[in-house]
Protein backbone atom coordinates (compact mmCIF):
# COMPACT_ATOMS: atom_id res chain seq x y z
CA UNK A 1 0.00 0.00 0.00
CA UNK A 2 2.92 2.37 0.74
CA UNK A 3 5.37 2.83 -2.08
CA UNK A 4 8.08 3.13 0.59
CA UNK A 5 7.96 1.35 3.93
CA UNK A 6 10.10 3.96 5.67
CA UNK A 7 9.46 7.41 7.09
CA UNK A 8 7.19 9.89 5.38
CA UNK A 9 6.02 9.27 1.83
CA UNK A 10 8.30 12.08 0.60
CA UNK A 11 7.62 11.29 -3.04
CA UNK A 12 4.06 12.52 -2.57
CA UNK A 13 4.61 15.21 0.06
CA UNK A 14 6.28 18.58 -0.42
CA UNK A 15 7.09 20.58 2.70
CA UNK A 16 5.96 23.85 1.14
CA UNK A 17 2.60 22.74 -0.27
CA UNK A 18 1.89 19.53 1.65
CA UNK A 19 0.49 16.23 0.44
CA UNK A 20 -1.73 16.63 -2.66
CA UNK A 21 -4.54 14.69 -0.94
CA UNK A 22 -4.02 16.23 2.49
CA UNK A 23 -7.65 17.34 3.00
CA UNK A 24 -8.93 13.86 2.14
CA UNK A 25 -6.33 12.41 4.50
CA UNK A 26 -7.55 14.81 7.21
CA UNK A 27 -11.12 13.58 6.70
CA UNK A 28 -10.01 9.95 7.05
CA UNK A 29 -7.98 10.68 10.18
CA UNK A 30 -10.93 12.58 11.67
CA UNK A 31 -13.19 9.55 11.11
CA UNK A 32 -10.71 7.48 13.16
CA UNK A 33 -10.56 10.21 15.78
CA UNK A 34 -14.31 10.66 16.21
CA UNK A 35 -14.71 6.88 16.35
CA UNK A 36 -12.62 6.55 19.49
CA UNK A 37 -13.59 9.80 21.21
CA UNK A 38 -17.28 9.00 20.72
CA UNK A 39 -16.71 5.60 22.32
CA UNK A 40 -15.64 7.26 25.57
CA UNK A 41 -18.96 9.08 25.87
CA UNK A 42 -21.30 6.63 24.11
CA UNK A 43 -21.79 4.42 27.16
CA UNK A 44 -23.04 7.33 29.25
CA UNK A 45 -26.33 7.11 27.38
CA UNK A 46 -26.37 3.30 27.53
CA UNK A 47 -25.95 3.15 31.31
CA UNK A 48 -29.65 2.56 32.11
CA UNK A 49 -30.15 -0.39 29.70
CA UNK A 50 -26.78 -1.88 30.71
CA UNK A 51 -27.70 -1.59 34.37
CA UNK A 52 -31.03 -3.29 33.70
CA UNK A 53 -29.61 -6.04 31.47
CA UNK A 54 -26.45 -6.90 33.42
CA UNK A 55 -27.45 -5.88 36.96
CA UNK A 56 -24.40 -3.66 37.38
CA UNK A 57 -23.78 -1.71 40.59
CA UNK A 58 -22.94 2.00 40.52
CA UNK A 59 -19.22 1.21 40.93
CA UNK A 60 -19.38 -1.33 38.09
CA UNK A 61 -21.17 1.18 35.88
CA UNK A 62 -18.46 3.72 36.56
CA UNK A 63 -15.77 1.16 35.77
CA UNK A 64 -17.50 0.21 32.51
CA UNK A 65 -17.11 3.84 31.50
CA UNK A 66 -13.70 4.47 33.07
CA UNK A 67 -11.90 1.23 32.11
CA UNK A 68 -11.70 2.40 28.51
CA UNK A 69 -10.43 5.88 29.32
CA UNK A 70 -8.08 4.61 32.04
CA UNK A 71 -6.26 2.10 29.80
CA UNK A 72 -6.38 4.55 26.92
CA UNK A 73 -4.72 7.30 28.98
CA UNK A 74 -2.14 4.97 30.49
CA UNK A 75 -0.98 3.54 27.16
CA UNK A 76 -1.01 6.67 24.99
CA UNK A 77 2.61 7.64 25.64
CA UNK A 78 4.08 4.17 24.97
CA UNK A 79 1.76 3.72 21.97
CA UNK A 80 2.91 7.06 20.55
CA UNK A 81 6.54 5.99 21.03
CA UNK A 82 5.87 2.72 19.20
CA UNK A 83 4.33 4.66 16.32
CA UNK A 84 7.35 6.95 16.14
CA UNK A 85 9.68 3.96 16.12
CA UNK A 86 7.91 1.55 13.75
CA UNK A 87 5.59 3.75 11.67
CA UNK A 88 2.44 5.66 12.62
CA UNK A 89 0.34 4.24 9.80
CA UNK A 90 0.94 0.68 10.98
CA UNK A 91 0.15 1.48 14.61
CA UNK A 92 -3.05 3.17 13.40
CA UNK A 93 -4.06 0.06 11.45
CA UNK A 94 -3.16 -2.20 14.37
CA UNK A 95 -5.19 -0.06 16.75
CA UNK A 96 -8.22 -0.15 14.44
CA UNK A 97 -8.01 -3.96 14.32
CA UNK A 98 -7.89 -4.33 18.13
CA UNK A 99 -10.64 -1.77 18.57
CA UNK A 100 -12.96 -3.45 16.05
CA UNK A 101 -12.51 -6.98 17.42
CA UNK A 102 -13.08 -5.84 21.02
CA UNK A 103 -16.18 -3.86 19.98
CA UNK A 104 -17.91 -6.74 18.25
CA UNK A 105 -17.21 -9.01 21.25
CA UNK A 106 -18.45 -6.38 23.71
CA UNK A 107 -21.78 -6.18 21.90
CA UNK A 108 -22.68 -9.61 23.30
CA UNK A 109 -21.11 -9.37 26.79
CA UNK A 110 -23.15 -11.15 29.47
CA UNK A 111 -21.70 -9.70 32.69
CA UNK A 112 -20.36 -6.36 33.98
CA UNK A 113 -16.91 -7.89 34.54
CA UNK A 114 -16.69 -9.11 30.96
CA UNK A 115 -17.81 -5.75 29.62
CA UNK A 116 -15.25 -3.92 31.77
CA UNK A 117 -12.48 -6.17 30.40
CA UNK A 118 -13.58 -5.61 26.80
CA UNK A 119 -13.82 -1.85 27.32
CA UNK A 120 -10.24 -1.96 28.59
CA UNK A 121 -9.22 -3.86 25.44
CA UNK A 122 -10.91 -1.21 23.31
CA UNK A 123 -8.81 1.31 25.22
CA UNK A 124 -5.67 -0.53 24.10
CA UNK A 125 -6.73 -0.21 20.46
CA UNK A 126 -7.69 3.43 20.89
CA UNK A 127 -4.29 4.24 22.42
CA UNK A 128 -2.63 3.21 19.15
CA UNK A 129 -5.13 5.12 17.02
CA UNK A 130 -5.33 8.60 18.52
CA UNK A 131 -1.69 9.78 18.61
CA UNK A 132 -1.17 8.41 15.11
CA UNK A 133 -3.96 10.60 13.70
CA UNK A 134 -2.48 13.88 14.95
CA UNK A 135 1.15 13.07 14.13
CA UNK A 136 0.18 11.89 10.62
CA UNK A 137 -1.85 15.07 10.18
CA UNK A 138 1.14 17.30 10.98
CA UNK A 139 3.28 15.41 8.45
CA UNK A 140 1.00 16.00 5.43
CA UNK A 141 0.15 19.68 5.93
CA UNK A 142 2.48 22.62 5.26
CA UNK A 143 3.23 24.98 8.12
CA UNK A 144 0.82 27.70 7.00
CA UNK A 145 -2.16 25.27 6.83
CA UNK A 146 -1.28 23.21 9.87
CA UNK A 147 -3.04 25.43 12.49
CA UNK A 148 -6.34 25.25 10.57
CA UNK A 149 -6.05 21.46 10.16
CA UNK A 150 -5.25 21.02 13.85
CA UNK A 151 -8.21 23.26 14.77
CA UNK A 152 -10.56 21.04 12.72
CA UNK A 153 -9.04 17.94 14.33
CA UNK A 154 -9.35 19.40 17.84
CA UNK A 155 -12.91 20.58 17.23
CA UNK A 156 -14.02 17.12 16.16
CA UNK A 157 -12.13 15.59 19.10
CA UNK A 158 -14.23 17.73 21.42
CA UNK A 159 -17.48 17.27 19.54
CA UNK A 160 -16.90 13.52 19.27
CA UNK A 161 -18.09 12.97 22.82
CA UNK A 162 -21.45 14.56 22.11
CA UNK A 163 -21.65 12.77 18.75
CA UNK A 164 -21.26 9.50 20.67
CA UNK A 165 -24.13 10.42 22.98
CA UNK A 166 -26.42 11.34 20.06
CA UNK A 167 -25.64 8.26 17.97
CA UNK A 168 -26.10 5.99 21.00
CA UNK A 169 -29.49 7.54 21.69
CA UNK A 170 -30.62 6.86 18.14
CA UNK A 171 -29.41 3.24 18.25
CA UNK A 172 -30.90 2.47 21.66
CA UNK A 173 -34.29 3.67 20.54
CA UNK A 174 -34.61 0.61 18.26
CA UNK A 175 -31.88 -1.86 19.24
CA UNK A 176 -30.33 -3.57 22.28
CA UNK A 177 -27.62 -1.92 24.38
CA UNK A 178 -24.86 -3.81 22.55
CA UNK A 179 -25.66 -1.97 19.33
CA UNK A 180 -23.53 0.96 20.55
CA UNK A 181 -20.56 -1.38 20.12
CA UNK A 182 -21.70 -3.32 17.06
CA UNK A 183 -22.13 -0.16 14.97
CA UNK A 184 -18.41 0.50 15.33
CA UNK A 185 -17.42 -2.52 13.20
CA UNK A 186 -18.40 -1.27 9.69
CA UNK A 187 -16.87 2.13 10.50
CA UNK A 188 -13.61 0.46 11.54
CA UNK A 189 -13.53 -1.57 8.32
CA UNK A 190 -14.10 1.54 6.21
CA UNK A 191 -11.47 3.52 8.12
CA UNK A 192 -8.88 0.73 7.88
CA UNK A 193 -9.32 0.42 4.10
CA UNK A 194 -9.09 4.18 3.65
CA UNK A 195 -5.97 4.41 5.81
CA UNK A 196 -4.36 1.48 4.03
CA UNK A 197 -4.83 2.82 0.51
CA UNK A 198 -4.67 6.62 0.96
CA UNK A 199 -2.79 7.69 4.11
CA UNK A 200 1.05 7.84 3.80
CA UNK A 201 3.29 6.43 6.49
CA UNK A 202 5.61 8.48 8.71
CA UNK A 203 8.00 7.79 11.55
CA UNK A 204 10.79 9.41 13.56
CA UNK A 205 13.81 9.29 11.22
CA UNK A 206 16.16 8.99 14.20
CA UNK A 207 14.57 5.69 15.26
CA UNK A 208 15.08 6.01 19.01
CA UNK A 209 14.61 2.79 21.03
CA UNK A 210 11.54 2.29 23.19
CA UNK A 211 11.41 3.10 26.89
CA UNK A 212 9.69 0.15 28.65
CA UNK A 213 10.65 1.28 32.16
CA UNK A 214 9.17 4.73 31.65
CA UNK A 215 6.06 3.17 30.11
CA UNK A 216 5.57 0.97 33.16
CA UNK A 217 5.90 3.85 35.60
CA UNK A 218 3.41 6.02 33.66
CA UNK A 219 0.79 3.28 33.34
CA UNK A 220 0.99 2.35 37.04
CA UNK A 221 0.90 6.00 38.13
CA UNK A 222 -2.14 7.07 36.13
CA UNK A 223 -4.02 3.83 36.81
CA UNK A 224 -3.45 4.00 40.57
CA UNK A 225 -4.63 7.61 40.72
CA UNK A 226 -7.95 6.98 38.97
CA UNK A 227 -8.59 3.76 40.92
CA UNK A 228 -8.19 5.65 44.20
CA UNK A 229 -10.54 8.45 43.09
CA UNK A 230 -13.24 6.04 41.89
CA UNK A 231 -13.14 3.81 44.96
CA UNK A 232 -12.90 6.63 47.52
CA UNK A 233 -16.62 7.42 47.95
CA UNK A 234 -17.76 3.80 48.18
CA UNK A 235 -14.87 2.36 50.23
CA UNK A 236 -14.07 5.46 52.29
CA UNK A 237 -11.17 7.87 51.76
CA UNK A 238 -9.26 6.25 54.62
CA UNK A 239 -9.60 2.73 53.18
CA UNK A 240 -6.30 0.91 52.66
CA UNK A 241 -6.94 0.37 48.94
CA UNK A 242 -7.75 4.05 48.38
CA UNK A 243 -4.80 5.37 50.36
CA UNK A 244 -2.56 2.78 48.73
CA UNK A 245 -3.75 3.91 45.31
CA UNK A 246 -2.83 7.53 46.00
CA UNK A 247 0.56 6.52 47.42
CA UNK A 248 1.26 4.27 44.43
CA UNK A 249 0.32 7.09 42.05
CA UNK A 250 2.64 9.61 43.71
CA UNK A 251 5.55 7.17 43.92
CA UNK A 252 5.12 5.84 40.37
CA UNK A 253 4.81 9.26 38.74
CA UNK A 254 7.79 10.55 40.73
CA UNK A 255 9.79 7.53 39.56
CA UNK A 256 8.63 8.25 36.01
CA UNK A 257 10.03 11.78 36.15
CA UNK A 258 13.26 10.55 37.79
CA UNK A 259 13.77 7.85 35.16
CA UNK A 260 12.92 10.07 32.17
CA UNK A 261 15.47 12.66 33.31
CA UNK A 262 18.23 10.05 33.45
CA UNK A 263 17.61 7.59 30.64
CA UNK A 264 19.38 8.20 27.32
CA UNK A 265 16.19 7.90 25.24
CA UNK A 266 13.21 9.05 27.38
CA UNK A 267 9.68 8.36 26.22
CA UNK A 268 8.72 11.87 27.41
CA UNK A 269 11.50 14.22 28.41
CA UNK A 270 10.19 16.20 31.43
CA UNK A 271 12.31 19.13 30.26
CA UNK A 272 9.71 19.72 27.53
CA UNK A 273 7.52 21.16 30.28
CA UNK A 274 9.96 24.05 30.60
CA UNK A 275 8.47 25.35 27.34
CA UNK A 276 5.58 27.62 28.45
CA UNK A 277 3.35 26.91 25.43
CA UNK A 278 3.81 23.16 25.90
CA UNK A 279 3.21 23.26 29.65
CA UNK A 280 0.18 25.55 29.63
CA UNK A 281 -1.31 23.83 26.59
CA UNK A 282 -1.21 20.47 28.39
CA UNK A 283 -2.82 21.93 31.53
CA UNK A 284 -5.61 23.61 29.56
CA UNK A 285 -6.44 20.49 27.52
CA UNK A 286 -6.57 18.42 30.72
CA UNK A 287 -8.87 20.96 32.37
CA UNK A 288 -11.19 21.35 29.38
CA UNK A 289 -11.69 17.61 28.99
CA UNK A 290 -12.10 17.18 32.75
CA UNK A 291 -15.07 19.54 32.54
CA UNK A 292 -16.43 18.23 29.24
CA UNK A 293 -16.55 14.52 30.06
CA UNK A 294 -17.77 15.13 33.60
CA UNK A 295 -20.66 17.11 32.13
CA UNK A 296 -21.49 14.38 29.60
CA UNK A 297 -21.37 11.71 32.32
CA UNK A 298 -23.82 13.43 34.66
CA UNK A 299 -26.11 15.05 32.07
CA UNK A 300 -26.88 11.76 30.31
CA UNK A 301 -28.03 10.29 33.64
CA UNK A 302 -29.90 13.48 34.57
CA UNK A 303 -31.97 13.40 31.39
CA UNK A 304 -32.84 9.71 31.68
CA UNK A 305 -33.16 9.13 35.43
CA UNK A 306 -34.42 12.52 36.60
CA UNK A 307 -36.30 13.86 33.57
CA UNK A 308 -37.43 10.47 32.25
CA UNK A 309 -36.14 11.03 28.70
CA UNK A 310 -35.75 8.11 26.32
CA UNK A 311 -32.23 7.36 25.00
CA UNK A 312 -33.13 9.02 21.69
CA UNK A 313 -34.51 12.14 23.34
CA UNK A 314 -31.44 12.28 25.58
CA UNK A 315 -29.17 12.12 22.54
CA UNK A 316 -31.11 14.83 20.77
CA UNK A 317 -30.99 17.00 23.90
CA UNK A 318 -27.18 17.07 23.69
CA UNK A 319 -27.05 18.03 19.99
CA UNK A 320 -26.44 21.75 20.68
CA UNK A 321 -23.04 20.87 22.10
CA UNK A 322 -21.46 19.25 19.00
CA UNK A 323 -23.26 21.70 16.70
CA UNK A 324 -21.77 24.69 18.54
CA UNK A 325 -18.36 23.07 18.87
CA UNK A 326 -18.13 22.24 15.16
CA UNK A 327 -19.07 25.83 14.27
CA UNK A 328 -16.65 27.53 16.68
CA UNK A 329 -13.54 25.29 16.61
CA UNK A 330 -12.50 25.81 12.95
CA UNK A 331 -12.68 29.56 13.59
CA UNK A 332 -10.26 29.43 16.51
CA UNK A 333 -7.38 30.51 14.29
CA UNK A 334 -9.36 33.57 13.18
CA UNK A 335 -10.24 34.43 16.79
CA UNK A 336 -6.55 34.18 17.72
CA UNK A 337 -5.68 36.88 15.20
CA UNK A 338 -7.89 39.27 17.16
CA UNK A 339 -7.41 38.13 20.76
CA UNK A 340 -4.00 36.37 20.52
CA UNK A 341 -3.56 32.73 21.52
CA UNK A 342 -3.39 33.67 25.19
CA UNK A 343 -6.63 35.65 25.01
CA UNK A 344 -8.44 32.95 23.01
CA UNK A 345 -7.56 30.23 25.54
CA UNK A 346 -8.58 32.44 28.47
CA UNK A 347 -11.87 33.33 26.74
CA UNK A 348 -12.55 29.64 26.11
CA UNK A 349 -12.00 28.74 29.76
CA UNK A 350 -14.20 31.63 30.87
CA UNK A 351 -17.03 30.40 28.64
CA UNK A 352 -16.61 26.82 29.94
CA UNK A 353 -16.74 28.19 33.49
CA UNK A 354 -19.95 30.05 32.65
CA UNK A 355 -21.59 26.91 31.25
CA UNK A 356 -20.60 24.83 34.28
CA UNK A 357 -21.83 27.57 36.63
CA UNK A 358 -25.24 27.50 34.93
CA UNK A 359 -25.44 23.76 35.68
CA UNK A 360 -24.17 24.24 39.23
CA UNK A 361 -26.46 27.13 40.24
CA UNK A 362 -29.63 26.72 38.20
CA UNK A 363 -30.12 23.03 37.34
CA UNK A 364 -32.94 21.47 39.36
CA UNK A 365 -34.94 18.28 39.04
CA UNK A 366 -37.85 20.29 37.62
CA UNK A 367 -35.78 22.69 35.45
CA UNK A 368 -36.85 23.41 31.90
CA UNK A 369 -34.57 22.42 29.02
CA UNK A 370 -33.43 26.04 28.73
CA UNK A 371 -31.00 25.56 31.64
CA UNK A 372 -28.98 22.64 30.18
CA UNK A 373 -29.27 24.19 26.70
CA UNK A 374 -27.50 27.34 27.86
CA UNK A 375 -24.93 25.26 29.72
CA UNK A 376 -24.21 23.19 26.60
CA UNK A 377 -23.85 26.22 24.33
CA UNK A 378 -21.51 28.12 26.62
CA UNK A 379 -19.37 25.05 27.28
CA UNK A 380 -19.17 24.11 23.59
CA UNK A 381 -18.22 27.63 22.52
CA UNK A 382 -15.54 27.70 25.21
CA UNK A 383 -14.20 24.30 24.23
CA UNK A 384 -14.15 25.39 20.60
CA UNK A 385 -11.86 28.27 21.55
CA UNK A 386 -9.67 26.66 24.22
CA UNK A 387 -8.95 23.14 22.95
CA UNK A 388 -7.81 23.89 19.36
CA UNK A 389 -5.61 26.74 20.59
CA UNK A 390 -4.09 24.56 23.32
CA UNK A 391 -3.51 21.65 20.95
CA UNK A 392 -1.79 23.99 18.49
CA UNK A 393 0.34 25.35 21.35
CA UNK A 394 1.50 21.84 22.21
CA UNK A 395 2.16 20.74 18.64
CA UNK A 396 3.95 23.92 17.51
CA UNK A 397 6.12 24.21 20.61
CA UNK A 398 8.21 21.19 19.57
CA UNK A 399 10.21 20.53 16.39
CA UNK A 400 8.57 18.44 13.66
CA UNK A 401 10.66 15.37 14.49
CA UNK A 402 8.98 15.41 17.92
CA UNK A 403 5.43 15.35 16.47
CA UNK A 404 4.79 11.91 17.97
CA UNK A 405 5.75 13.13 21.44
CA UNK A 406 3.58 16.22 21.13
CA UNK A 407 0.63 14.21 19.86
CA UNK A 408 0.92 11.61 22.62
CA UNK A 409 1.12 14.28 25.33
CA UNK A 410 -1.87 16.12 23.87
CA UNK A 411 -3.89 12.91 23.70
CA UNK A 412 -2.80 11.76 27.15
CA UNK A 413 -3.87 15.04 28.72
CA UNK A 414 -7.26 14.72 27.01
CA UNK A 415 -7.86 11.21 28.27
CA UNK A 416 -6.43 11.74 31.74
CA UNK A 417 -8.58 14.85 32.04
CA UNK A 418 -11.66 13.01 30.80
CA UNK A 419 -11.10 9.99 33.05
CA UNK A 420 -10.45 12.16 36.09
CA UNK A 421 -13.46 14.34 35.31
CA UNK A 422 -15.74 11.31 35.26
CA UNK A 423 -14.06 9.88 38.36
CA UNK A 424 -13.99 13.05 40.48
CA UNK A 425 -17.39 14.47 39.55
CA UNK A 426 -18.94 10.99 39.51
CA UNK A 427 -17.56 10.35 42.99
CA UNK A 428 -18.86 13.69 44.30
CA UNK A 429 -22.24 12.98 42.72
CA UNK A 430 -22.43 9.53 44.32
CA UNK A 431 -21.45 10.86 47.77
CA UNK A 432 -23.97 13.72 47.73
CA UNK A 433 -26.72 11.46 46.38
CA UNK A 434 -26.18 8.91 49.16
CA UNK A 435 -26.09 11.63 51.83
CA UNK A 436 -29.33 13.28 50.67
CA UNK A 437 -31.42 10.32 49.54
CA UNK A 438 -33.11 9.56 52.86
CA UNK A 439 -36.26 8.27 51.12
CA UNK A 440 -34.37 5.04 50.43
CA UNK A 441 -34.68 4.30 54.16
CA UNK A 442 -38.30 3.28 53.53
CA UNK A 443 -36.97 0.12 51.86
CA UNK A 444 -35.77 -2.93 53.73
CA UNK A 445 -32.30 -4.31 53.14
CA UNK A 446 -30.86 -5.21 50.67
CA UNK A 447 -33.13 -2.97 48.56
CA UNK A 448 -32.22 0.04 50.72
CA UNK A 449 -28.50 -0.29 50.03
CA UNK A 450 -29.05 -0.90 46.32
CA UNK A 451 -31.32 2.15 46.02
CA UNK A 452 -28.78 4.35 47.79
CA UNK A 453 -26.07 2.99 45.48
CA UNK A 454 -27.46 4.52 42.29
CA UNK A 455 -30.56 6.33 41.08
CA UNK A 456 -31.21 3.83 38.29
CA UNK A 457 -31.59 0.99 40.77
CA UNK A 458 -33.73 3.20 43.03
CA UNK A 459 -36.09 3.94 40.14
CA UNK A 460 -36.46 0.26 39.24
CA UNK A 461 -37.10 -0.79 42.84
CA UNK A 462 -39.58 2.03 43.44
CA UNK A 463 -41.65 1.13 40.38
CA UNK A 464 -42.11 -2.36 41.84
CA UNK A 465 -42.63 -1.25 45.44
CA UNK A 466 -45.17 1.46 44.58
CA UNK A 467 -46.81 -0.19 41.58
CA UNK A 468 -50.27 0.39 43.06
CA UNK A 469 -49.61 3.84 44.54
CA UNK A 470 -48.75 6.38 41.81
CA UNK A 471 -48.69 9.31 44.25
CA UNK A 472 -46.15 7.60 46.52
CA UNK A 473 -44.06 6.65 43.49
CA UNK A 474 -44.03 10.24 42.25
CA UNK A 475 -42.99 11.55 45.66
CA UNK A 476 -40.22 8.98 45.92
CA UNK A 477 -38.87 9.71 42.42
CA UNK A 478 -38.97 13.46 43.06
CA UNK A 479 -36.92 12.98 46.20
CA UNK A 480 -34.41 10.79 44.33
CA UNK A 481 -34.19 13.37 41.54
CA UNK A 482 -33.57 16.20 43.99
CA UNK A 483 -30.77 14.26 45.72
CA UNK A 484 -29.18 13.36 42.38
CA UNK A 485 -29.36 16.93 41.07
CA UNK A 486 -27.71 18.28 44.23
CA UNK A 487 -24.81 15.96 43.46
CA UNK A 488 -24.61 17.37 39.92
CA UNK A 489 -24.68 20.93 41.27
CA UNK A 490 -21.73 20.36 43.60
CA UNK A 491 -19.73 18.20 41.18
CA UNK A 492 -19.97 20.64 38.26
CA UNK A 493 -19.49 23.56 40.64
CA UNK A 494 -16.10 22.11 41.56
CA UNK A 495 -15.29 21.75 37.85
CA UNK A 496 -16.30 25.40 37.28
CA UNK A 497 -13.97 26.57 40.05
CA UNK A 498 -11.11 24.59 38.51
CA UNK A 499 -11.67 26.13 35.06
CA UNK A 500 -11.82 29.64 36.52
CA UNK A 501 -8.51 29.14 38.33
CA UNK A 502 -6.79 27.83 35.19
CA UNK A 503 -8.14 30.79 33.18
CA UNK A 504 -6.42 33.17 35.60
CA UNK A 505 -3.22 31.10 35.39
CA UNK A 506 -3.27 31.36 31.58
CA UNK A 507 -3.59 35.15 31.73
CA UNK A 508 -0.70 35.33 34.19
CA UNK A 509 1.69 32.76 32.72
CA UNK A 510 1.07 32.20 28.99
CA UNK A 511 3.61 34.12 26.83
CA UNK A 512 2.17 37.36 25.46
CA UNK A 513 4.22 37.43 22.26
CA UNK A 514 3.75 33.81 21.15
CA UNK A 515 3.35 33.21 17.43
CA UNK A 516 1.96 29.81 16.50
CA UNK A 517 4.12 27.95 14.04
CA UNK A 518 7.39 29.29 15.42
CA UNK A 519 9.47 26.36 16.61
CA UNK A 520 10.63 26.57 20.22
CA UNK A 521 14.22 26.01 21.17
CA UNK A 522 14.58 22.67 22.87
CA UNK A 523 15.52 22.94 26.55
CA UNK A 524 18.87 21.51 27.56
CA UNK A 525 20.52 20.57 30.78
CA UNK A 526 19.32 18.46 33.72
Amino acid sequence: MDRTPNALDTAATNAAVGHPRRWLILAILCVCLVLIVASVASLNIAIPPIQAALGATQTELQWIVDAYALVFAGLLLPAGAIGDRYGRKWTLLGGLTIFGLASITASSADSPTQLIALRATMGVGAAFIMPSTLSLLTSVFPAHERPKAIAIWAGLAGAGGAIGVVSSGILLESFWWGSVFFIVVPIVIFAALAVGFIVPNSRDPEGHPLDPVGSLFSVVGFSSLVVAIIEGPSQGWGDAVVVGGFVAAVVSLACFVWWELRTEHPMLDPRFFRIPRFRIGAVVVTTAFFAMFAMFFVSAQYFQFVKGYSPLKTGMATLPFPATMIIVAPRAVRIQRVLTVRGTIALGLALITTGLTIFALFLRADSSYVVPLLGFCFMAAGSGCATPSSTMSIMTSLPMNKAGVGSAVNDTTREVGGALGIAVVGSVLASVYRANFTAADTFAEPARGVARDNIGAATSIAKKQFATDPAALRTFLDHAGDAFTKGINLGLGIAAALCAVIAVVVLKVYPRDTQLGRQAEMPTGP
